[in-house]
């Protein structure tokens, strides 16, 4: 069978799964794959298909199908077809129909280059695009179609098919589970919960407050961002290092947005995974989830053991990473991050910056119950971040910190001329640079001739003299003892510059994964 034909035929059985029962089909060349799969599945009676031989009257007839509430789609070839949808996707998004736009498209070697009926599809019909990579597999497919359908309104599914375009053989996609109408159960979402197993692995990221409080609390062993409740200090640390047999999970508990660490995703890949978030918008950035749903599961059973193995390590991994920073001159990120951490008095609030600050958070931080975590996690942007941290300061009742390198606060420098200038600290570490390219792969020594140039970018900013220039307090402190002291309760908006060196920090980082790995091997 080949690649477009396969994909096809997966499309249209998770749409048939999850309850699509009318597709309107529109003639072309590039959708032929779906036209074949569509005929193929009316003929097995799983739906009915009906065909338009204009898109603008296809698309409203899709819309009338779809306003019984139950999806519907309506497909078309590539090109200015797609952009005659748009009038019935208006309607669809204004009135909250369930009306699914499934385009073909053209492979993606071929925009700009003259091709016919080929243009960019991305976001044409004003709603954003779920783009279907180019012959995905099998959970990539089935996996896309359901964020479609959990879409609240209109979806556009793009799909780009290579040649061949038509049918080899006349398989169907084989299935373990039945339709939707039979069991509430699709390929990724759920309406009922699942039965997770005792050795279950809660991971938490950003999302609604409430409910990364009730996952805490679910009994699992919980390993959590800076940004979300709880969990085991130093867990992202475990995972990155790689867990022995014992500590490993039968299953994962996904939720909110977990976007921080690669070890996350590496203990994702062959698990078991459960992903909760919002509607259409759950977390599965590795394509990994097996189901998905907006509610916490209960959790039928519980491992003691386990749970116990787990705290265990993390109490050993913890005070052998104590030992390491206590042996390592002061200041690196994972000092400042775990001092900071540790300083702060109860009910304050933090920013921390994207980049490495909010890895040493991850890594090193203290995570206490009576300080509130804020990131810009959501897009992962250095930029605007005094900005934001000055709003959250604003609106909190107590003192207030911000933790950012010196190209997040050289990136937002403009934020600092502000009128209303609340009780708010911000962390400065600088060490002149990009300090987390050095952890990178660009860091490798063999890129030593070109990393300064062009990844750590040493700018040599005098921050006294900026901050001076906007009659911001300002203080360069030198040792652990003199940073505590600078972090008494703020008084209106001051800058607390740490200067630090990049040259050892790859080198730290590499014997910290080594303890943990040593600590384990014990």
């Amino acid at each position: 069978m080949n690649p477009s034909t396969t994909q096809a035929r997966l499309i249209v059985d998770e749409l048939v799964r999850n309850g699509v029962r009318h597709a309107v089909l529109c003639p072309g060349s590039r959708n032929a794959p779906l036209s074949f799969a569509l005929h193929q599945a009316e003929q097995k009676g799983l739906l009915t298909v009906h065909v338009r031989i204009d898109e603008r009257s296809a698309g409203f007839l899709a819309l009338g199908l779809a306003k019984t509430g139950t999806p519907a789609v309506v497909t078309c070839t590539s090109g200015t077809a797609v952009v005659n949808l748009h009038p019935a996707v208006v309607e669809a998004q204004l009135t909250g129909v369930p009306l699914i736009a499934l385009t073909a498209d053209r492979p993606v070697d071929l925009y700009r280059t003259g091709a016919s009926q080929t243009i960019n599809q991305h976001d044409v019909l004003g709603i954003p695009t779920l783009h279907m990579p180019e012959g995905a597999d099998e959970p990539t497919t089935r996996s896309l179609v359901c964020r479609a359908i959990a879409t609240d309104g209109p979806s556009h599914v793009n799909v780009p098919f290579r040649p061949p375009l038509t049918p080899d053989d006349d398989a169907w996609p084989s299935s373990d589970r039945a339709v939707w109408t039979e069991t509430d159960r699709t390929f990724t979402v759920e309406t009922r919960p699942s039965d997770l197993p005792a050795r279950t692995l809660v991971l938490l990221g950003d999302d609604r407050p409430e409910r990364l409080r009730a996952a805490s609390e679910l009994g699992w062993p919980v390993i959590a961002e800076p940004t979300a409740p709880g969990g085991l200090r130093h867990g992202s640390l475990l995972l990155n290092a790689g867990l022995p047999e014992h500590l490993r999970p039968d299953a994962v508990l996904v939720v909110g947005r977990v976007t921080l660490s690669r070890g996350q995703q590496s203990v994702l890949r062959g698990t078991r995974v459960q992903a909760v978030g919002e509607q259409a918008l759950w977390p599965d950035v590795p394509f990994t989830a097996t189901s998905a749903s907006t509610w916490l599961p209960e959790p039928a059973r519980l491992d003691g053991a386990w749970t116990q193995a787990w705290q265990s390590a993390v109490k050993d991994v913890g005070e052998a990473v104590d030992d390491l920073l206590d042996a390592q001159p002061w200041p690196t990120g994972l000092h400042v991050a775990r001092d900071l951490t540790q300083a702060v008095p109860p009910g304050s609030l933090l920013f921390v910056g994207s980049s490495n600050p909010i890895r040493d958070v991850d890594f090193a931080g203290e995570r206490r119950t009576d300080v509130v975590v804020h990131a810009n996690r959501g897009a992962a942007g250095i930029d605007g971040s005094v900005s934001t941290a000055i709003g959250l300061a604003v609106e909190h009742d107590g003192p207030s910190y911000a933790l950012m390198g010196d190209l997040t606060f050289l990136h937002d420098s403009n934020g600092l001329l502000a009128d209303h200038r609340p009780d708010l600290t911000i962390v400065v570490l600088n060490d002149d640079g990009g300090g987390i390219f050095s952890l990178l792969e660009q860091g490798a020594p063999k890129y030593d001739p070109s990393f300064e140039r062009v990844f750590g970018t040493p700018h040599g900013t005098d921050l006294t003299a900026l901050c001076a220039g906007y009659r911001i307090r300002h203080s360069i402190v030198d040792d652990a003892e003199e940073f505590r002291s600078a972090l008494a309760a703020p008084q209106g908006l001051q800058v607390v510059e740490v200067q630090a060196k990049r040259d050892e920090l790859r080198s730290l980082h590499e014997r910290l994964k080594a303890t943990v790995s040593i600590v384990f091997s014990r």
